[in-house]
């Protein structure tokens, strides 16, 4: 009876919403202008400018450059230290950085009786741009008096927050080289990167402190460290190596303050960052960047995004990864101001905010942020676990709303109403402001852009780059309403597809060009740090730096480009089909029985497998349904039943997401941990480590096939 009445609801609902949308059609028709969005995101944003004998084809932007690309060519600014002064003097007394107050750290008392220790909160407080640049030459100061001199490397090892930044800024003033280290990363990667840079001086945070009671031992050559202070608590200094200084933020600052130390102005050609990779493939990579890298990337970042007046940017992803360091930097230069945040305070429920206080979001109210593909699967997988939970008759007006919106998007229309009533709760998640969002870092499912897309009204743009290219290559034009492309070469770079023959892609291919995707342009590294044969491998010169990417890409006749494939990722199966490892781990992702995901495939086997780390909620949801009984979560992973299920489940998924039929697993196992850096099994941007997985689970492996 009750599904009866729900349908008959809807049925009366569409039909109200079909003799609306007959009788206001030519008012939104007018008001909308769906012809002209149509023809935004269809024109050609890059073209081919060179083909070599069928074997390459290299593409350009065609657009001219924007304002802030000229004001820095025409006021030669070359590098990061004459940014940040000329910020200061244009910007002013605007508002530049902002952390957010905790008031105090109380115990609150769960429903289950356990305590919690939960942050009461206060309102962001704001440094201009003045100040940040006053603070950031105080800083500079202080580090000359500590024997920092030009050139030497110093290591900024903390989380995202304003003091990184203000931190990173003061040693540009003095020619000193950052050397960026993930906070997430285990003790000998950490001690990899300080002890191959050969550095005396570590700046981190009062969190991470603790750590260097046991890392101070595999590097014997630091002997300063600098920690920026908590807000509430005093650090604990004891229990360190004797002999190494260990010095409050605010006290570089203030000696820094009195100081008569002169600045070293660097040139465009110096090296600002050695930046290590997230170490997908093995140890991580020092990739030396100059300053002439970042302001070519900033360039071609100011001509590709849209930036108003009234913007707010909220920053949470790691400083660390060449993503977020870059899209900060150009909120800087444009006056955009940067309200940190952390996943611990970010939302109203987030684990560390005091019941009745508001999170980070709520009270910054963002127009802007960045996201890595994992935290938009989370937000989806979230959306459809809210829906599911609402009651029938909710998930039914949820799914009219969704398909209603999905439809009119595609014809070039909004949907106010709906934005309003229907999916207005999900968008004040993030502050009720939020615009854009900008994602990269790895493949985003056409899936999830979709879903976030329409349920939080944000226009979400993709991007794609490599710490190597400066997180510069390609980015979506934010009028392009496509889904699964990475968009046009910019401003600053040329992007040359070449023939891999291996795998059959070719520039010659209909209906579209295939290959690797060579990337060249200044804003290209010089090479990796102190590996120099590694660097031949996939850096040249040919009239400018090149990089071999070792992603396979497709050039769409508009020059929007689509990632389609890695050579890393590529097996070839007994019976010589080609499976992309990464193509049908990004697929299976989405489905919400799946938290993470890892295809493994074996040359002489016709088929894949697949080791899962299974969505809670939903993995114990299917057990209920099929009355399995279990005593516990890792009793249930290991059930045999429950992976025949789970299998059953990915190959429906598999059918839905057209997966060909060599590439769905074959059989999976489920894994009761959740990946992450500190296992060393994904990297710091949640990257898969394939080969550290493989190496964990290789029993596993040998078992599936053998069963």
């Amino acid at each position: 009876m009750d599904s009866f009445w729900i349908t008959g609801a809807i049925q009366a609902i569409k039909a109200v919403s079909y003799v609306c949308d007959l009788f206001t059609y030519p008012v939104y028709l007018l008001l909308h202008k769906p012809w002209e969005k149509k023809k935004a995101s269809r024109r050609v944003k890059a073209k081919p400018v060179h083909r070599d004998d069928d074997k390459s084809v290299v593409y350009r932007n065609v657009d001219p450059i924007g304002s802030m690309h000229a004001t820095l060519v025409r006021e030669k600014i070359e590098t990061l230290e004459a940014m940040l002064r000329w910020v200061a003097s244009v910007h002013g007394n605007k508002k530049c950085l902002g952390t957010r107050q905790i008031l105090a750290e109380e115990d609150e008392v769960q429903p289950n009786g356990r305590i919690f220790k939960k942050y009461k909160m206060g309102d962001y407080r704001w440094k201009s741009s003045k100040e940040v640049e006053a603070l950031a030459c105080s800083f500079s100061r202080g580090l000359k008096d500590l024997g920092l001199t030009a050139r030497k490397n110093i290591v900024i090892f903390a989380e995202t927050r304003e003091e990184w930044m203000i931190a990173a800024h003061a040693c540009f003033k003095q020619n000193l080289t950052v050397v960026t280290i993930y906070a997430t990363l285990g003790d000998d990667a950490i001690a990899h990167g300080i002890n191959e840079t050969e550095v005396d001086t570590v700046i981190t945070s009062f969190e991470l402190l603790p750590k260097f009671k046991n890392l101070l031992r595999k590097v014997p050559e630091v002997k300063n460290i600098i920690f920026m202070e908590d807000q509430l608590k005093q650090a604990d200094v004891t229990g360190l190596k004797e002999g190494v200084r260990v010095i409050p933020f605010q006290e570089v600052i203030k000696s820094g303050s009195s100081s008569t130390a002169e600045s070293v102005t660097p040139k465009g050609e110096d090296t600002a960052i050695i930046m290590y990779t997230s170490g997908s493939t093995g140890v991580p990579k020092g990739v030396l960047l100059s300053h002439k890298n970042v302001i070519a990337t900033l360039k071609a970042y100011c001509d590709a995004v849209n930036i108003r007046d009234d913007d707010v940017f909220m920053g949470f992803l790691p400083l660390a990864h060449v993503f977020e360091l870059l899209s900060e930097s150009v909120c800087l230069l444009n006056g955009v101001p940067i309200g940190y945040s952390s996943p611990l305070t970010m939302i109203d429920s987030s684990s560390k905010i005091q019941k009745g206080c508001k999170g980070d979001a709520s009270v910054l109210h963002p127009t802007c942020l960045t996201a890595v593909p994992l935290i938009l699967d989370r937000i989806s997988k979230g959306i459809n676990e809210k829906v599911k939970k609402s009651g029938p008759f909710r998930q039914a007006i949820f799914k009219f709303a969704y398909e209603y919106k999905l439809k009119w998007t595609k014809r070039g229309f909004d949907t106010p109403l709906c934005d309003k009533f229907i999916f207005g709760a999900a968008k004040q998640v993030l502050g009720g402001r939020v615009r854009v969002i900008l994602c990269g870092g790895a493949p985003l499912s056409p899936e999830t852009h979709t879903q976030v897309k329409l349920c939080l009204c944000v226009t979400v743009i993709q991007g794609y780059g490599l710490t190597e290219t400066c997180s510069c290559a390609t980015v979506m034009d934010p009028y392009d309403r496509s889904t699964g492309r990475v968009g046009a070469p910019t401003t600053a770079c040329d992007i040359c597809l070449e023939n891999w023959e291996e795998a059959g892609y070719r520039v010659t291919d209909v209906p579209n060009p295939r290959g690797e995707i060579v990337i060249g342009g200044e804003n290209i590294s010089a090479g990796y740090y102190k590996l120099a044969e590694k660097s031949k491998d996939f850096f040249f010169k040919d009239g400018k730096q090149w990089f071999r990417t070792g992603d396979i890409g497709e050039a769409h006749p508009d020059g929007s480009i689509k990632i389609i494939d890695r050579k890393k990722d590529l097996v070839k199966l007994q019976l010589g089909e080609y499976v992309s490892l990464g193509k049908v781990e990004a697929e299976l992702k989405t489905c919400p029985l799946v938290e993470n995901i890892c295809i493994y495939g074996d040359p002489s086997k016709d088929y894949t497998v697949a080791l899962i780390v299974p969505h809670h909620v939903h993995l114990e949801e299917l057990a209920s349904k099929h009355g399995i009984t279990y005593s516990s979560f890792e009793d249930l992973c290991n059930n045999s039943e429950i992976e025949k299920l789970v299998l059953n489940v990915l190959v429906d998924y598999s059918k839905k997401c057209n997966l060909l039929k060599f590439e769905v697993p074959g059989a999976v196992k489920l894994v009761t941990e959740t990946w992450s850096p500190d296992m060393g099994l994904v990297t710091a941007a949640f990257k898969l480590k394939r080969k550290a997985v493989q190496e964990r689970y290789q029993h596993e492996i040998n078992r599936m096939y053998a069963s």
